[in-house]
């Protein structure tokens, strides 16, 4: 890995939900930027898996098991960092998780509110616990992961969406807040990416038409998640100093764009488009034991 320390040199970066998808890439970003990282997830072993693969690759990190719905350990996390390495620069709060798409009267309640949980308590704490340690320094740079809801209704993923429009909110109210103590507060919204979690879905049975189509456009504008880490990084670097409330967004017509180019030509040379999702169908009854299994990012 190759330290560029002129963008994040001296840095320390905390970021939740990074032990794969947007967030390991969003944390080797910050990294190769010259960036100290802490990664963390839920479960110990994946956050042993991307430390020793962040290492491999010349990082400076440190990993903290973390469930983000539990105030404790968020601030425990924040702790970790602060004492192994003095402060913390940047917070991003990536963590989150999506629900079985359908009608929400036919989605169990345990699952609607595993992602208020996790979606909007864990923003919630994250940034309860970057701005403990910030506001006194007045400094520091908060980042929080909308999405597909932020500003419109989602219907069949409604709990998703509803909790990407909160972040939205709470975030922008959180700028005006910190405003005169310095601190950058931002959304980033990186668009539909193609990870290997976003590439399963759950779906009530009778709606697999939501995973079909959800597929067809997948296929055209899913991005790979570096790209996205490389907008976090313009938000984390020198361009955003003395700014707040700035609201990123992907793309998403060059990506369309692009996708339209790589599957015209995969068809004029007839080649077999490989399938680009896998999907379960389960009973209304059954969505709240898949919820486990439906992550984001």
């Amino acid at each position: 890995m190759q330290q560029r320390t002129g963008e994040l040199g001296g840095k320390v970066a905390v970021v939740t939900g990074s032990t794969q998808g947007l967030g390991l890439a969003i944390a080797r970003a910050f990294a190769e930027a010259g960036a100290t990282v802490v990664v963390s997830s839920h479960v110990a072993d994946e956050v042993a898996r991307a430390v020793a693969w962040l290492q491999a690759r010349g990082a400076r990190v440190r990993g903290q098991p973390c469930d983000v719905r539990d105030r404790a350990q968020v601030f425990a996390l924040a702790h970790a960092a602060v004492s192994a390495f003095g402060q913390i620069d940047l917070w991003v709060n990536n963590a989150g998780v999506t629900a079985t798409q359908g009608p929400t009267a036919l989605i169990a309640p345990e699952v609607f509110t595993r992602v208020i949980q996790t979606n909007i308590l864990g923003t919630y704490h994250g940034s309860l616990a970057a701005l403990h340690v910030m506001r006194p320094r007045r400094a520091g740079k908060l980042i929080n992961m909308v999405g597909q809801g932020e500003r419109a209704p989602n219907p069949f993923g409604n709990a998703y969406g509803a909790s990407k429009a909160w972040i939205r909110t709470f975030t922008l109210a959180l700028a005006a807040e910190e405003r005169a103590n310095g601190l950058g507060i931002f959304t980033l919204n990186p668009g539909l990416l193609d990870t290997p979690l976003t590439r399963r879905m759950t779906v009530v049975a009778g709606y697999e038409g939501r995973a079909r189509a959800f597929a067809r456009i997948a296929r055209l504008v899913a991005a790979p998640p570096e790209e996205s880490a490389r907008l976090a990084l313009w938000l984390a670097g020198a361009a955003t100093d003395g700014r707040t409330g700035i609201e990123l967004r992907a793309p998403v017509a060059s990506h369309l764009l692009r996708g339209l180019v790589r599957e015209t030509a995969r068809a004029l040379l007839r080649h077999p488009a490989a399938p680009w999702l896998s999907y379960q169908s389960v009973p209304a009854a059954a969505a709240a034991e898949d919820a486990a299994s439906n992550g984001c990012n």
